[in-house]
């Protein structure tokens, strides 16, 4: 088995990790010969290059390392399969039919239900009791190709975007190594997905994670914190010392129907406890609006 593994952050890694112990052959011998990965990006005041887990993961194993899937066209390998988890380009038609099975995408909802960049917090955010992951064939078109194999999964009570979204790819990894062998032999029947009952989500920015206290309810405030967790970070407007200021909420919980602020952040500061916050400004008041 001869894979090219197509991902960049650091939840897929249990994919990557499972693929090659399900697959090694020896000493060695990974069946992944090559990664597909988004390049280093500068971090912190020095502007320091940051590798993704993957980048990491395959230099230390002498694994060829591409920053684009274009770059696989002129460096054709000889993989059978191509596997995506969380890449973060788009696949032109071109490099799909470089790979004689296709390319495998691994998509944390129940498709074709959530297609797009951030189906976890839209589940969470939407009040979703259950979630799920969907492996697709990838197409031409955006998380549109025939299902190849589902499984559900419970949304908890205090799960964020991030504990849900690890645990979705830390189950695929299991489902997705016991299927390759089926699907290689043509034994799974691919699902066409039903059109009708698509819907999409969109990228979420830093503006995205805005929230106004003063018009959501306790329940919908709840969701869309935990929905916003890790990135962008839930953020409101706070009124302190007779300036208007961006407040981070970084951890939340219910008590009673009531929303309890547990950590905050304000801009420019360190984050504390949301009753250091109140004790050191306590005029502090939530503005409405951006």
């Amino acid at each position: 088995m001869k894979i090219v593994f197509f991902g960049t952050p650091d939840y897929v890694m249990p994919i990557l990790t499972s693929l090659h112990k399900k697959f090694v052959t020896g000493p060695g011998k990974s069946p992944i010969i090559a990664v597909v990965t988004q390049p280093p990006r500068p971090v912190g005041r020095k502007q320091i290059p940051a590798y993704s887990p993957v980048d990491k993961w395959a230099h230390a194993r002498k694994i060829p390392i591409y920053y684009s899937a274009n770059d696989l066209i002129d460096n054709p390998t000889e993989a059978v399969l191509g596997i995506l988890a969380s890449y973060g380009e788009i696949i032109k038609e071109d490099v799909i039919d470089l790979f004689p099975q296709g390319i495998l995408v691994i998509h944390p909802s129940l498709l074709p239900k959530y297609r797009g960049a951030s189906p976890v917090p839209e589940a969470i955010k939407n009040g979703d009791e259950t979630t799920g992951v969907t492996i697709f064939k990838m197409d031409k078109k955006m998380d549109h190709g025939p299902i190849i194999s589902q499984f559900k999964e419970e949304i908890l009570p205090g799960d964020t975007g991030e504990t849900l979204r690890a645990r979705l790819f830390e189950k695929s990894a299991g489902v997705l190594t016991e299927l390759i062998g089926p699907y290689i032999q043509s034994k799974i029947k691919p699902k066409i997905q039903d059109e009708s009952l698509a819907t999409y989500t969109k990228i979420i920015t830093k503006e995205d994670g805005f929230i106004d206290l003063n018009k959501k309810s306790t329940d919908e405030a709840d969701r869309f914190i935990r929905a916003m967790q890790p990135w962008p970070c839930a953020w409101t407007r706070i009124r302190v010392s007779e300036e208007n200021k961006r407040l981070k909420i970084l951890k939340a919980h219910l008590e009673e129907n009531k929303l309890i602020l547990d950590e905050v952040q304000l801009e420019g500061k360190l984050p504390t406890t949301w009753k250091q916050f109140k004790e050191g400004y306590k005029d502090a008041t939530f503005e409405t609006g951006r």
